[in-house]
C-alpha cells in the first residue's frame, strides 16, 4: 500500500517537473524573442552579401567625390559671400552655403558607417546590442535626406518673393534672418527624424547590413511615417517646381519687356539658373526613392530591398552633384560669358540685347535701344547718350 502511493507520488512530482521545464523553456523562448532589440527584429544580421548589392568600391568613391565637391563648393562659396555687394545675392549665397555644409555632413557622417562596414564586417549585434548606433544612421538618413529638399523648397520661396515682391522683401529681410530660416529648415527635418524615437516608424537595419532606415510598411505606425516622409519629400518638389516656374516667367517679363533698363537682373538671372538645376537634379534624385514609398503603400507589397537600395543611391548623386552648381555657376564666369554675347550686337548696332549689368543705373548705357553689359572706355566713346540719374550730374 506505502510502496504504491509512494510510485503515485513520484509520478505525479516527475510529470509536475516535467510540466514546470516546459513552462520554463517557452517562457525563456518567448523572453529572448521579447528581448531582441526592434532594429532587429525584422532583419537580424549577418546577411549574405552579394555583389554588386554590397560594393565597398561603390560606397568609398561615392563618399570621397561627393565629400570633395562639397568641400571645394564650401570654399568657393565663403570667398563669393566675401566680395559681394549685392543684397539679394548674399541672402542666396547663405542658403547654398546651408545646403552645401548639410550635403558635406550627410556624406561624411553615413558615409564613414557605410565605408568602415564595407572593409571591416563588424556585427551589427555586438557593435550595437541596443539600436542606438542603428537609430543614430536611421535618424541621419532621414535628416539628411529631408534637409536638401526642403532648403530648395525655401529657396524657391526667398526668390519667388525677391522677384515679385522686390520692395516688400528687402525691407524685410536680414542676413540674421535668412540664417534663422535655415536653422528653422534644420529643426523642422530633425523633428521628423525624431519621430520614429517615440513611437512612430521604426529604425532597422537594411539589406546588404551597411545602414539602416526607416521600415518602409503597409501597418501601423510604419506607414503613417513612411507616408509623412514621402509626402514631405514630394511636396517639397511640387512647391519647388510652382514657385520657381512664376518667377522665370516673371524674370522673362521684366528682363525682355519696356522696363528692362530700370532694374539690374543678371544676378537675378544667375540665381535662378542655379535653382532650376537644383530642382532638376533633386526630382530626379529623390522621385524613384519617394514615389516608390507610395506605390508600396497603395499595394501593401512589401519593399524589395534592391529597389530600395538603388532609390537610397540616385538620392545620394544629389548630394554630390549639387556643389557642381555653384562650382561652375558663379558670378564671374556668368558675367564674361553675357559681356561675349552682348558686346557684339552692341558693337554691330543691331539687334536687341536683353541683359542688364549689376553696374548702378547711373553707369548704365544705352544706344539705339539697347541696354549694355559694360560699362568700359570703348562703349563711352560710342554712346551717344548717358540715361539714368547719372546724365545730369
Amino acid at each position: 500500500m506505502h510502496v504504491s502511493e509512494e510510485m503515485d507520488m513520484c509520478a505525479c512530482l516527475h510529470s509536475h517537473l516535467k510540466s514546470t521545464s516546459v513552462y520554463q523553456l517557452a517562457t525563456m523562448n518567448t523572453s529572448d524573442a521579447n528581448n531582441t532589440p526592434q532594429c532587429y527584429s525584422l532583419k537580424s544580421p549577418p546577411f549574405n552579401y552579394t555583389r554588386p548589392i554590397s560594393s565597398a568600391y561603390f560606397s568609398t568613391i561615392f563618399s570621397t567625390l561627393g565629400i570633395t565637391s562639397n568641400l571645394i563648393a564650401f570654399i568657393v562659396l565663403v570667398k563669393s559671400f566675401r566680395r559681394m555687394r549685392n543684397r539679394s545675392r548674399s541672402f542666396f549665397l547663405i542658403f547654398l552655403a546651408g545646403l552645401v555644409v548639410t550635403d558635406f555632413m550627410g556624406l561624411l557622417v553615413t558615409g564613414s558607417i557605410v565605408v568602415s562596414f564595407h572593409f571591416t564586417r563588424f556585427n551589427w549585434r555586438q557593435v550595437d546590442p541596443n539600436c542606438h548606433f542603428c537609430n543614430f544612421m536611421g535618424m541621419s538618413m532621414v535628416f539628411y535626406g529631408l534637409c536638401p529638399l526642403l532648403l530648395s523648397a525655401t529657396m524657391a520661396m526667398e526668390r519667388f518673393c525677391g522677384i515679385n515682391r522686390p520692395f516688400a522683401r528687402s525691407t524685410n529681410t536680414s542676413k540674421s534672418r535668412t540664417v534663422y530660416m535655415v536653422l528653422m529648415v534644420w529643426l523642422a527635418a530633425g523633428c521628423i527624424a525624431l519621430l520614429p524615437l517615440i513611437g512612430i516608424g521604426s529604425y532597422h537595419i537594411q539589406a546588404p547590413g551597411s545602414w539602416c532606415f526607416f521600415n518602409i510598411s503597409s501597418k501601423g505606425s510604419d506607414m503613417v511615417f513612411s507616408l509623412l516622409f514621402s509626402f514631405v519629400g514630394l511636396t517639397s518638389i511640387v512647391v519647388s517646381f510652382l514657385l520657381n516656374t512664376v518667377s522665370v516667367v516673371t524674370l522673362i517679363k521684366v528682363c525682355c519687356g519696356q522696363d528692362r533698363t530700370q532694374r539690374s537682373r543678371d544676378h537675378e538671372v544667375e540665381m535662378m539658373v542655379q535653382l532650376i538645376l537644383i530642382m532638376i537634379i533633386a526630382s530626379i534624385s529623390w522621385c524613384p526613392l519617394l514615389i516608390y514609398i507610395l506605390v508600396c503603400m497603395k499595394t501593401s507589397e512589401v519593399p524589395d530591398a534592391n529597389v530600395v537600395l538603388f532609390g537610397i543611391r540616385m538620392a545620394t548623386c544629389n548630394q554630390i552633384l549639387d556643389p557642381w552648381i555653384y562650382i561652375m555657376f558663379q558670378v564671374s564666369p556668368l558675367r564674361s560669358l553675357l559681356l561675349k554675347q552682348c558686346s557684339p550686337a552692341i558693337l554691330s548696332g543691331s539687334g536687341n540685347c536683353c541683359c542688364t549689368s549689376a553696374l548702378p543705373p547711373a553707369t548704365r548705357f544705352s544706344t539705339h535701344g539697347f541696354t549694355s553689359c559694360s560699362g568700359g572706355q570703348s562703349l563711352r566713346e560710342s554712346t551717344p547718350a548717358l540715361t539714368g540719374p547719372g546724365a545730369q550730374s
